[in-house]
């Protein structure tokens, strides 16, 4: 088969053997952002079309299945396992295979508040193995519950979103240099973050700090970093919790220093995660 995690900004694209061994693996700046309505077939036939004549099963997860991608495929709410997401895929026209979507989750806070994910659910799907907390940081991080072989619930944090609103649109942004990431300033907001105030209080403490010089401009970025991912995973992680960190190596870093300075333990997991699920949920589809 072949399995495609088409996100916001990239595609990528994995040619898969019969046993869910990774033949081949491409990656394309082709994200939603860069197509136009109606491209989906042309970009997708450029970018798998030497695999095709051997290949003629497309499984695709993502942003390709959002309501501004190819074709909406509709959340499907939690509890959910990889047959259920397999047997909910919507076919889409395509010349050359039989190519189809796997919807995204959703799930509703305490206060009744939805949750979704689109793309992520895959990536959950290759690392069910064990129950308990899984986290997968992003712009929008998201914290699952898996248990039984199966997605139970997640909630999402704007982490990253944030961090980036904050550094260029605000005036705590004008007192950051750009500089290589300083692990002590990062461990230093994550340790803040589980001091007194609110987060909204902590994060003017940024511009006092470099005001009165207790805080370089070169050490601001990674301060705000630990500050907000160090919120994050205090009210996400129960004490004492085993995370495992799916996602960027160089983000699952940061996020497994923050876990462990707050009393869990991190562990990362292969970054094919969402090809892995990708093959899973391909044994369930009702293929033609």
């Amino acid at each position: 088969m072949i399995a495609i995690d088409w996100g916001t900004s990239s595609l990528r694209a994995y040619l898969m053997s019969d046993t869910g061994l990774i033949l081949q693996h491409i990656e394309a700046a082709r994200g939603l952002m860069t197509i136009a309505p109606g491209g989906y077939p042309a970009v997708l036939a450029e970018a798998i079309g030497p695999w095709l004549p051997g290949e003629r099963r497309v499984l695709i997860c993502g942003m390709a299945g959002s309501r501004q991608g190819w074709i909406e495929a509709p959340y499907l709410p939690c509890p959910a396992q990889p047959a259920d997401l397999a047997m909910a895929t919507i076919p889409v026209a395509f010349e050359g295979a039989e190519v189809r979507i796997v919807p995204g989750l959703s799930d509703r806070d305490p206060d009744g508040v939805p949750e979704v994910m689109r793309g992520e659910e895959t990536q959950l799907a290759g690392v069910l193995e064990e129950d308990g907390l899984v986290c997968l940081p992003g712009s929008h991080s998201k914290w699952a519950r898996v248990a039984g072989g199966r997605i139970d619930g997640f909630t999402t944090f704007l982490s990253g979103e944030a961090f980036a609103a904050i550094r260029q649109h605000t005036i705590l942004g004008r007192m950051m240099a750009e500089a290589p990431p300083d692990t002590a300033a990062f461990a230093r907001g994550v340790e803040r973050s589980g001091g007194h105030g609110h987060l909204l209080h902590q994060l003017f403490g940024i511009r006092t700090l470099g005001l009165f010089g207790e805080l370089a401009d070169t050490a601001s970025a990674s301060y705000l970093s630990g500050l907000l991912i160090g919120h994050e995973v205090r009210a996400a992680m129960p004490p004492g919790s085993r995370v495992l960190l799916v996602g960027a190596v160089m983000l699952c870093d940061l996020y497994a220093d923050a876990i462990t300075r707050c009393g869990g333990v991190a562990a990362v997991a292969t970054p094919d995660a969402a090809a892995t699920g990708l093959f899973r949920i391909a044994k369930d589809v009702p293929w033609n």
